[in-house]
């Protein structure tokens, strides 16, 4: 008989019983301890190793633990944990009374990302911080937010990554419940929820997996000590654990799309990859709700094969983030070239992302030391996503920098403007908007000593090729988290009003123009001007036609345009403005001269 995989594991409560699921097939004994009324309940051995009882001793919120072989533990599919990554799991009900019905997320080419940090986002540190600036980021103009991880991890202060239970959202935040109001609260604001994921590895402390069964596997070697076991002997477990997982975010919590975390880390050569069985089950769920889930990936091979769609073998993901051109965009703006930004080469290469997606389509990676990627012809431009900073490219810089910290304000809006003049999807970064100086640093809380101590070496180590100057920030400091607190004050403030108003318009721009709001890979056409620093982009068909200047030089530059087109410009990045200006290109000579670090958008006049 082929094993069919199972969609419920840990607690759920059904017809006011506790149904009790465990994975644990090494174990000879397994039972559910009621650790206030110190009640044991024993599970019946079933197939495939897993345990089950069900129970009307229970009740709704009881505190709980696995006992596996006489020794207790948390439940590692746990969907609460009330007492931190150590305590005892919490019976709680996924029920909630959904308003959301009428609700459908955006068509994918529609979508704009702002991404956010829960506990950073406000000074309340939870989901009810984010509820209270629902009104404001649907003033901005986005219409999705991606959280960044919100899987139990230890202490308070995570960017999320090191996470341990799966299940569980973190308590500091305000567990299930709170996650579900805010979901709720998006979709009645017509905005999308995006959950970012984590897959590829579990984090270190609180990490009671090993005892219950084969989670990881010494076969492949990851970034973070032994692989995932989505391949070897009884993977069937693990991979039960992540589509269960997936189910629930979709089904329980409405989530509307899933991020998940640096796919290419996730080894997987069994025949059929755990992307593609993830891509079927979001499927069957979309079939059933009639509702759209989206499924992102990080992923830096440049493997078309994410993308490609499972009849031929591909993984059938809606998209993933595009690295390349954020690294492109940044040394096209005067970023230093080292560590993995030396092999981009500014606007030549940015160019290249605007029309190819993948810088390194099969060329040569300095880098890497190899020929690398694949082309991505024939793939839409909605399935990338692009940015000019995010969490990663702002958390991972050694003292979490922001783009208003490195470049000029004129160099960011031009960076903004090249975002969201791609035909790709854009994503912002929280308080990007308002050009906020505030940094955004890595930060921990670990209760482990040791752990801390290898955290803060590994940091250490991590800059060396960069080579920068001065003391890394302590990620176990509260400090270091304090200041990576958005301070919403600035809002109030020149010139971050300013600059808000600018990335309000830019992202109405997107939204409103019939080219853009429907630009297509095809439909774009870029000439690299390399000795000025200077890029033209050319998009859209027939009458309705759009010339992008992009300036990322600090001098102005006199550009001569080979064609007999009338142009009027309707967006200056230095302005903002988006009114119909009266400055018309008509001259005999069609030079035009594009100021330091601008961005100028014509529209044809024929």
């Amino acid at each position: 008989m082929q094993h069919t995989g199972v969609t419920q594991l840990g607690v759920r409560w059904i017809d006011n019983q506790a149904h009790i699921r465990i994975w644990a097939p090494w174990a000879t004994a397994v039972d559910c301890l009621l650790t206030e009324r110190e009640i044991v309940i024993p599970l019946e051995k079933q197939t495939y190793g897993y345990w089950y009882a069900n129970s009307k001793l229970p009740r709704h919120g009881e505190r709980y633990k696995i006992i596996i072989d006489g020794t207790a533990y948390p439940d590692p599919a746990s969907l609460y944990q009330p007492e931190g990554v150590h305590g005892p799991s919490a019976m709680i009900d996924l029920d909630y009374p959904w308003t959301d019905h009428r609700y459908h997320a955006p068509a994918q080419r529609e979508l704009i990302i702002y991404e956010l940090h829960v506990g950073t986002f406000s000074d309340k540190h939870d989901f009810h911080g984010v509820i209270d600036r629902i009104p404001y980021l649907k003033a901005l103009g986005v219409n999705a937010l991606e959280l960044m991880p919100v899987g139990q991890f230890p202490g308070e202060r995570n960017w999320g990554y090191d996470g341990v239970y799966a299940f569980a959202v973190q308590n500091s935040y305000g567990g299930a419940r709170g996650l579900q109001q805010l979901v709720d609260a998006c979709h009645q604001a017509d905005i999308a929820v995006i959950l970012d994921v984590v897959y590829n590895h579990f984090g270190p402390e609180g990490n009671y997996l090993p005892t219950f069964g084969p989670y990881f596997t010494a076969k492949y070697h990851t970034p973070w000590g032994d692989a995932v076991n989505y391949d070897d002997e009884l993977n069937y477990g693990v991979r039960d654990f992540v589509l269960a997982n997936v189910r629930m975010w979709f089904e329980d919590f409405h989530i509307d799309g899933l991020r998940m975390d640096a796919v290419h880390a996730i080894k997987d050569f069994g025949p059929a990859h755990i992307l593609q069985d993830i891509r079927r089950l979001a499927d069957g769920v979309v079939a059933k709700s009639g509702k759209q889930r989206y499924l992102f990936v990080e992923c830096d091979l440049n493997d078309r094969r994410f993308l490609d769609p499972l009849e031929v073998n591909g993984f059938a993901m809606d998209g993933q983030w595009l690295d390349e051109f954020h690294h492109t965009l940044r040394v096209a703006a005067g970023e230093e070239r080292k560590g993995y930004y030396k092999e981009f080469e500014g606007v030549a290469h940015l160019a290249k992302a605007y029309e190819k997606a993948y810088v390194f389509d099969g060329c040569y990676s300095s880098h890497r030391k190899r020929f690398f990627g694949t082309d991505s012809d024939g793939i839409e431009g909605d399935r990338f996503i692009v940015f000019s900073q995010n969490h990663d490219q702002v958390g991972n810089r050694m003292f979490g920098e922001r783009s208003s910290s490195l470049y000029s304000a004129e160099t960011t809006r031009l960076m903004a403007f090249a975002v969201f003049l791609s035909p790709y999807i854009p994503l912002l970064f929280m308080g990007e908007e308002w050009g906020t100086k505030k940094p955004f640093q890595y930060f921990v809380s670990h209760s482990d000593q040791q752990l801390v101590k290898n955290v803060q070496q590994g940091r250490e180590e991590e800059f060396r090729e960069f080579q920068t100057s001065g003391e890394v920030p302590n990620p176990q400091d509260k400090a270091t988290f304090q200041r990576s607190v958005l301070d919403w004050n600035e809002l109030e403030k020149s010139p971050f009003r300013q600059h808000y108003l600018y990335y309000s318009t830019l992202i109405a721009l997107r939204k409103s123009h019939p080219v853009l709001k429907n630009l297509s890979r095809e439909d774009i056409n870029v000439d690299c001007l390399s000795e000025q620093n200077v890029l033209l982009l050319r998009a859209g068909k027939a009458k309705s036609k759009l010339l992008a200047v992009m300036n990322f030089s600090g001098a102005a530059q006199r550009i001569l345009l080979d064609d007999d087109q009338k142009w009027l410009l309707i967006f200056d990045s230095l302005s903002g403005a988006t009114d119909r200006i009266t400055r018309e290109l008509t001259q005999s000579s069609h030079e035009l001269t594009a100021p330091a670090h601008s961005g100028l958008l014509f529209e044809s006049m024929d």
